[in-house]
């Protein structure tokens, strides 16, 4: 299903089911060695908490979310919010994170990215640098696992010839084919070559209210970043009425980058490299009463 549908947005696409390479090697660095067992994916709190105006009293666990989708000690990747309670300023959160047990600490692999007080550019750091917690704030699209090496879904696409960028063509692929049942799927992937174009959140919140697409993104701080960039997707073809994010993706860098995916922005010369394992439960956690369609991409 993947490649005849990645082969109408690239210029060469190739899917094949390969062992989970060790996570925990370079270039990933991950405090677990796969993304296999138990697959999960989790949608904690909503854009609707940021947008038109923050709600900053929501701050979320990734301890207790690994409780609440039933998987104690799970290995979590994915895209979500900073808690601007613990940096004091908003900020991306890159979650890498493998939850604690009643026997093991938490081991917190995450990245922030926010704005550079002095330059105005990208800061990536890693979270555990400055703070020992796993929070993070309004909202995360999170996918959870026992963070075994197992069998997962190899992607390889070069080439971008469509308008799509990668998770959407991934996404929209799904949703063609399986229609109205709803697949998810979530892992990471390498931007190999190329750029892409990344936002950061500024560091202030909006004082007056992001009421249109067009006011969250006069807002919104947007860079071009070169690869390789480390990215983590969580993916739902389609809401089966939860009020989903479909998709979002974080990536982070070791040369300093990283921030929100929106679109490589060199399709000619861009290489994709992913690993993909498609999940079998969707926990909606802490769904705003009052809900909007703007800034969902």
């Amino acid at each position: 299903v993947l490649q005849k549908g990645l082969k109408e947005n690239f210029a060469d696409a190739q899917v094949s089911v390969v062992d989970c390479p060790d996570l925990t090697k370079e270039p990933f660095n991950f405090p677990a060695k796969g993304i296999c067992g138990k697959p999960r994916i989790a949608d904690v709190g909503g854009v609707p908490y940021l947008i038109p105006l923050v709600q900053k009293e929501k701050v979320y666990d990734l301890n207790t979310v690994a409780k609440d989708i039933e998987l104690p000690g799970a290995f979590i990747l994915g895209a979500g919010a900073a808690s601007s309670k613990i940096l004091g300023v908003n900020a991306e959160l890159i979650p890498i994170v493998q939850t604690k047990t009643e026997k093991k600490p938490a081991v917190n692999g995450s990245y922030v990215a926010q704005i550079n007080p002095a330059d105005k550019g990208c800061l990536l750091e890693k979270y555990s640098s400055k703070y020992t917690d796993c929070e993070f704030g309004l909202l995360a699209n999170l996918y959870a696992s026992e963070g075994q090496p197992g069998k997962v879904v190899e992607v390889k696409a070069n080439g971008r010839t469509g308008e799509l960028n990668f998770v959407s063509c991934l996404r929209q692929i799904l949703e063609k084919h399986y229609g109205e049942k709803p697949v998810g799927m979530g892992g990471t992937f390498i931007i190999q070559k190329g750029k892409a174009k990344i936002h950061i959140m500024p560091p202030e919140f909006s004082a007056c209210p992001l009421n249109t697409d067009e006011d969250v993104n006069n807002w919104l701080k947007f860079f071009e970043m070169k690869a390789p960039l480390i990215c983590q997707p969580v993916i739902v073809s389609r809401d089966p009425g939860f009020d989903l994010r479909v998709e979002h993706t974080h990536c982070f860098s070791h040369h300093g980058e990283g921030g929100h995916y929106h679109q490589d922005t060199s399709p000619d010369s861009v290489q994709y490299l992913g690993y993909f394992l498609p999940a079998e439960l969707l926990f909606r956690i802490d769904r705003p009463p009052e809900t909007h369609l703007i800034g969902r991409d």
